[in-house]
């Protein structure tokens, strides 16, 4: 029996997950069919990672430029409608995730990066975690902790920790960015935003404002959405806050591998400096990566008053005494095994 796998992508985060467990499912004679929902549609944010990550062509782009789950819902509809598949796949916490989901009827839908927590309904992540955990048959947990917290829950769908395939990305690329040649001196830090919340056009200016300040040297590849709040309300970066376009996967990950510190409020971006060996400060109040924070190689500033954000970049370490965290580079293999044996 052949098993067919609908897979749910429409942001960055999810491009570079599906990367290593589209490979994996090939090798495990699993047919996968993507669903593309246009929740990202820049170019630099969206087509330049199918090309980098050498994944398989979305069968279906819905090309919605929204972030609305309403709106993906009919597409993602019809395209379960059409292929029948054994399993309709989503990952992470974006509205994409939710969407698929939501949209799967009948047909048992299985979640990569189950079971995490930020304990922050204010996050609209979290409320999509906690929904699509509900509605999963099969859940992906990244380490017994997540699989612990969906078992206080009650959630009734399979656990099974498998760890993280962001960790398979990195593992299975990390040598080929190396190779890449970069035009920043050291030493350097790296900056990213993009959440809503953050990019609210008096927080982001105040933002800006302290990573000026603290007289440290940045690269900022800017998300589109920050770069559009940015011009319109005349947020300016100083000199030492350089500014440019997103990159792609391989020059992002060559950047963060040579930066001294990170500085954030992605999820992705706080485990890919942990795996780097790389302190991280992360602009907000709370983390669903809460080990990282544990074993003392992440800091949280809090973006609403992030006055201690020099003191935060100057005291941060990296523990010599880390724990691995979130697996061990071959989550990818677990979950094509894990989804063969539950198809039918």
């Amino acid at each position: 029996m052949t098993v067919k796998v609908l897979s749910v992508v429409g942001n960055r985060p999810q491009f570079i997950k599906s990367g290593p467990l589209s490979v994996a499912l090939r090798d495990a004679a699993i047919d996968e069919v993507v669903v593309h929902t246009g929740q990202h549609w820049d170019p630099e944010m969206s087509a330049v990672f199918f090309e980098e990550l050498g994944l398989p062509e979305p069968a279906y782009r819905l090309d919605l430029r929204s972030a609305d789950p309403d709106a993906m819902h009919p597409g993602i509809r019809d395209a379960v409608q059409r292929e029948q598949p054994d399993w309709v796949l989503v990952y992470g916490d974006t509205n994409s995730t939710l969407a698929g989901a939501e949209a799967a009827g009948d047909v048992p839908v299985a979640h990569v990066e189950a079971g995490l927590r930020s304990f922050d309904l204010a996050m609209p992540e979290e409320r999509n975690r906690i929904a699509v955990d509900k509605l999963a048959a099969l859940l992906f947990c990244p380490d017994e902790r997540s699989a612990e917290q969906l078992a206080s829950e009650g959630v009734a769908g399979r656990r099974e920790v498998v760890g993280d395939v962001m960790r398979d990305a990195l593992d299975l690329l990390l040598p080929v960015a190396r190779r890449r040649e970069l035009s920043y001196s050291q030493p350097y830090a790296v900056v990213t935003l993009h959440r809503a919340s953050n990019t609210e056009p008096e927080r982001l200016r105040r933002l800006v404002s302290e990573l000026n300040a603290t007289g440290w040297t940045f690269v900022f590849p800017v998300h589109p959405r920050t770069r559009r709040v940015m011009e319109e309300h005349g947020i300016r970066a100083a000199p030492t806050l350089q500014t440019i376009a997103p990159l792609g996967y391989l020059d992002m990950l060559a950047l963060v591998s040579g930066a001294s510190r990170v500085v954030t409020d992605s999820g992705g971006l706080q485990k890919e400096a942990y795996w780097l060996g790389i302190p991280c400060v992360t602009l907000r109040n709370t983390t669903e990566w809460t080990d990282t924070v544990a074993a003392g190689a992440n800091t949280l500033v809090d973006p609403g008053d992030p006055i201690r954000l020099g003191d935060a970049l100057t005291n941060a370490r990296f523990p010599d005494d880390a724990p691995e965290l979130y697996g061990d580079g071959h989550a990818s293999e677990k979950i094509a095994s894990a989804l063969l044996l539950g198809a039918g």
